[in-house]
Parts: C-alpha cells; structure tokens; sequence
C-alpha cells in the first residue's frame, strides 16, 4: 500500500522530462512539500481499518471508547450494533469463517472487554483471524482502579495470538497494520488492541498528530521476531512423498488448516493421484466433498465407524493441517498403533505437541500439498505407488456394515433430529452456510448434513462455546449476504445468546434459525444415562418455558413450532422463501435419542459404541 501521505504526482521525471517525453517548464520557485493532514487518534483508528479492507464492525459502544465512534458516522464502514459484547466476538467468528477475511469487533473497557474474553478464546483455538478493539480509561487513571478499569491485555493475553495496549496516538497506523498483518498470516488468529480513551479524544491535545500509513516494508520491520515458515523443507517433502508411496493403508488425515491455507483443491488433487481415503475432522468438514468415493467423513469421538477404522487400522496417517486433539485420539497411547506419521502444520508448536511425527514439516498447507505432489510425479507418481486397492476394498466394506443410522418416529411420537436436519439439507441450497452452536445438535449436523463445498459448515470446535450459533450465522450472512445462512441450534444453546436475533431483525439481517428442542442439555443427559446410571443432574430445560415462537415473533422474527414428521418439509420451505427478515423455527425433538457412534471419554478408539441399541463397544474389526 501507498503511504497516504505521499507527494502529489506532477507527472514530470526526476530526469527533468514529462511523462509525455516533452521536456519540462522549469519553475520559478521549488514548490513546497504537501502540508501534513492532522488527524486525531478517533479518525486514526477509522481510517486505518478503512484502509485494511474492513466493510464491517460488530460492537457496542462506551464511555472510554465513545471518540471512536463518533468518526464512525462520516465512515463507509458499516457498523452493526449487538446485544452484548459477547454477540460481537462470534459474529466477528462467523463473518471471518464464512469470508476468510478478519473480523472486526470492536467494544468499550471494564466488562465489554471482558464479555469478549469467550470468543476471543474460541478463536485462538479455532485459528479464526479476528481484530478486536477495546476501550479503555485514560492514560493518566491507568493502575488507579478508575471506573471500568481492568486490565484488559493482561486478561486476554493467553487467549490472543497478540495484544498490546497503545499509548500513543500516532502509534495506532502501525498498530493496527501489525495486528492485520498478524491476525492474518502463519496461524490465523484473534489480535486485540486496547485503546485508552485519552489517544483518541479530539478535546486531547496529546490525540493529534500528522497522518502517515506505514508501509508494508516498516510493518515487517517492526515486528523483527516474525517471520512465520510457509514453504516446507525440501527433504522432508521428498521424504514424505517415498514414505507414502510405500504406504499400504495409507490415510489423509484433514483438519482445519486445510480450510486456513485455501488448500481444498490441491487436497483433492494429492487424494486423487494415489486414491488415498479421507478423513475430515469436525473443523475441516467441507474441505474434501462428503459425496467423493474417497470420503470417509469424520473421525473422532462421534465420528461414523468408518472414518475412526481407517485411522485406528492405517499405516501411515497423514495429517495435514491437523492437531491430533483429545477427540480424535481418543485413550492416546491406543491410537492409531501401527501407523507412521506425516504431520504438516504452519505452526511448530503442533509438530511433536501430541503425537510425534517420523516426517515433521513446517509450512503452509497448501504449499506444502503443492510441492509434495511435484515430488510425488518426479518419483514415478501412482506408476511406483504400493498397490492399495485392498486398503480401499477393506474401507469400503465397513463403510456398507456400518453406515449412519438411526430409528424412525412412530407416529405420535417427537420427532428424530437426524429426520430433522435431513430434511433441512435436502430442501436447502448447495451452498448454504450451516452454523452450528455445540452439543448433540453440533454432532448430529456434523454427521448427516452433507458438505460438498469448503466454507459452508462453521462452529466451535476446541473451546466448544454453547451460544456460537446465532451470532455467528448473523456474521456470516453479513459476510455472504448471497447465500443461505442456516443456524442449527439447541435449546440450551439457544437461550444463551437469543438476543443477537434483535440485531438481525433491527438490521435486516435473513439469518434462519432451526432450533432442537428436547428440553434438555443434550449431550450432557446423554452422559448422565450412559455414565452416571440416569442420574439427572440439573439437565431439564422445560419444552415450553419459554415459548421460542412468541420470543422469537417478540425479536422481529417470522417463527414456526413443528411436532410431526409430515410439518417438518413444507415449513423448512417456507422458512427458505423469507429473505427479509429472521425466521426461527422450533423442531420439538425426542430428549431420548443420543448421538452415535461415540467412543466414550477416555477409551481407545477401538471401543467404539455403534448404535443406540448397542450396550456394549462393538470394537473394531480386525
């Protein structure tokens, strides 16, 4: 980028020229250089992000914050005014997920900043590029217990890839270039400034100071201790290509750096070449098409039998942008026993972290992807490749054994949520964006929404943040305002973070909102009947308190209640053919049905629990 101060152009040469070749008119005096623009550190802020690309701040104004806003009304930016803080950090989630671009939330000091310590946390550990500014008390009340003083960078210094509190006006140019540059490259993830009150108030002196736009020179510059590692070493690629090649039951491991890295096309072209099966994990659902015959689906404590097989039995994993997390492993020292290990990752924290590695290469994803395929060609490509029809034909046979499956309502009865979100994929566009909140509702999504396209499932995945849902489908529609945006939500869930559906109706914002109501906290009954002998420990939510229908009409909502099977398509149609305001409706769901297979909390994958009839592990087949 241009520094926004630099010279005007005259369109003559330092060689005394005009740009038309004819030769120049000397003048009579040297003209003098440009005035500089002063500029306070409230339009500071403003324009800087202007120029950084942002078309969207979610927030909610204060005191210590409030000169910020007010340049706000001469901005392009559009500002989408929340409910509560914590709305604006998932809506800025859910609008960097949907877009890959970095969410901008912005709040004021004391409580603001710490309502958005939860999203700021699900972001770290989700790698979502996000940019958070908070307000905070002035310079001079810092360390005095002022009034909404806390100590913000402090708080959320373990739940931020960086946070700094800026204490000079003309700092905030360079700031905010660096907390762009850093949110967005190596691992994506959240940046928070804090922004004392003082450095933006225009009635400040010390608030003013003559514009400049740092270049992308002086931002590398001044942040000499990062230089993320994108391209992978050349002989662990080459290395990895032979171990792959020689590999018999051979497995792509994909996680959601994946999606980070924009590296599905060139997964699909590494699967392809060597037919090597797929697994995607809860966070790189997409990133390869459910419907491709490589497709294992996913893996993990309620992942289908097949995709936790193939791990468990193969001989070489594969991971690619992957973490080996707690989920997927299941009992660690169980898992995947026989297999040999290829891990990429952008960061190298991860190499080693959980499972060592015999290939450890740091880079980016896709890079890495690329240049393993070059390497794979150069050494003789599928024509060398161990012959692995077996590997698939064994896959293949468990994926007919063990598909997905679940018993049908009687009639009368509540409905199914699998006959629910069934429904809701085939009567939906392609390209719908599903968003999730976390509990049985996340799996059961998870398992029978088919995904064909990346970027179209977003949700919680490390932090697991009941309350995700509906902000972030609000972002995310904001983010990709074309498309269908669909919320699938609990009943707990839901009543965490309802409000944001204000935000959506005041703004105009056709979020549509599919609500499992089973009157419980889902997954937790689950555990409670399956590991604590159906003790029901302050699990019940109550069908009818409150009414979701008259709630969500009071928020500006269009809203539905569905209880039988034959209501379930003609009012998913009619929620897809409103596209002017919010629409919520409320599936009424058996509390009894549980979510399948599941590999019970610290066992080995080779325990897993296939179907609800089943009492005991099933273990996978030898």
């Amino acid at each position: 980028m241009e520094a926004a101060a630099s010279t005007s152009s005259s369109g003559t040469s330092s060689s005394g020229t005009s740009s038309s070749g004819t030769a120049a008119t000397p003048a009579a005096t040297p003209s003098a250089p440009p005035a500089a623009e002063r500029i306070n550190g409230g339009q500071a802020l403003i324009r800087s992000l202007e120029l950084e690309g942002t078309d969207t701040i979610f927030g909610l104004p204060g005191g210590a914050i409030l000169p910020v806003y007010d340049p706000i009304l001469d901005s392009p930016i559009r500002h989408i005014l929340v409910r509560h803080e914590q709305g604006a950090g998932h809506m800025a989630e859910g609008y960097a997920h949907a877009t890959g671009r970095p969410g901008v939330a912005m709040v004021t000091s004391g409580p603001a900043a710490t309502n958005i310590v939860t999203p700021l946390c699900d972001a770290y550990m989700d790698s979502v590029p996000m940019v958070c500014i908070t307000g905070q008390v002035g310079t001079k009340s810092l360390g005095t217990d002022a009034f909404q003083e806390a100590d913000t960078v402090g708080i959320t210094r373990s739940v931020t890839k960086h946070n700094e509190l800026v204490t000079l006006a003309a700092d905030i140019p360079l700031k905010v270039r660096q907390a762009f540059h850093l949110a967005t490259t190596g691992r994506p993830g959240p940046v928070l400034l804090d922004i004392p009150k003082d450095i933006v108030d225009p009635n400040n002196p010390d608030a003013w100071f003559d514009w400049r736009w740092p270049t992308d020179e002086e931002v590398l510059a001044s942040l000499p201790g990062y230089r993320p590692t994108t391209t992978g070493h050349p002989r662990k690629i080459r290395e990895a290509a032979e171990m792959i090649l020689a590999a018999e039951r051979p497995v792509l491991y994909i996680g959601g750096g994946i999606l980070k890295a924009r590296a599905a096309e060139a997964l699909r072209e590494l699967a392809e070449l060597l037919r090597i099966p797929v697994v995607t994990t809860l966070m790189a659902r997409g990133a390869f098409p459910d419907d491709h015959e490589l497709c294992l689906g996913m893996p993990g404590m309620h992942g289908n039998y097949t995709a936790v097989t193939a791990m468990q039995r193969s001989d070489l994993l594969i991971a690619l942008g992957s973490r080996f997390d707690d989920r997927v492993t299941g009992k660690l020292d169980e898992f995947a026993p026989e297999a040999k290990v290829i891990h990429v990752d952008i960061d190298p924290a991860e190499l080693g972290k959980v499972r060592n590695a015999n290939v450890p290469i740091v880079g980016d994803a896709k890079e890495v992807i690329e240049a393993l395929l070059v390497d794979l060609e150069r050494l003789g490509g599928a024509e060398v490749a161990t012959d692995i029809s077996a590997w698939r034909s064994t896959v293949s046979g468990w994926q007919e054994k063990f598909p997905l499956s679940y018993e049908q309502s009687e009639p009368g009865e509540l409905l199914k949520p699998q006959f629910v979100l069934e429904q809701l994929r085939d009567l939906s566009p392609e390209d719908t964006i599903v968003v999730s909140g976390v509990g049985q509702h996340q799996m059961w999504t998870s398992q029978f929404w088919t995904f064909r396209h990346p970027y179209t499932w977003i949700n919680s995945g490390g932090l697991g943040t009941m309350g995700f849902s509906v902000p972030a489908a609000i972002g995310a529609k904001v983010g990709m305002p074309q498309r269908t945006v669909w919320s699938v939500d609990g009943d707990g869930c839901f009543q965490m973070t309802a409000q944001e559906l204000v935000t959506a109706a005041t703004e105009r914002i056709p979020v549509k909102v599919a609500i499992l109501n089973n009157a419980y906290l889902g997954m937790v009954r689950q555990w409670q009947e399956m590991f604590y002998e159906e003790r029901y420990s302050e699990v019940y939510l109550s069908p009818d308190l409150p009414d979701y229908v008259k709630w969500a009409e009071a928020m500006g909502c269009v809203a539905f209640r569905v209880e039988s099977p034959e209501e379930v398509a003609p009012t998913i149609r009619k929620a897809n053919e409103i596209d002017d305001r919010p629409v919520v409706i409320e599936f009424r769901t058996d509390s009894s049905e549980k979510v399948f297979p599941m590999v019970p909390s610290g066992k080995g994958n080779d325990e897993i629990v296939v179907s609800q009839d089943s009492d005991e592990a099933e273990g996978i087949t030898q």
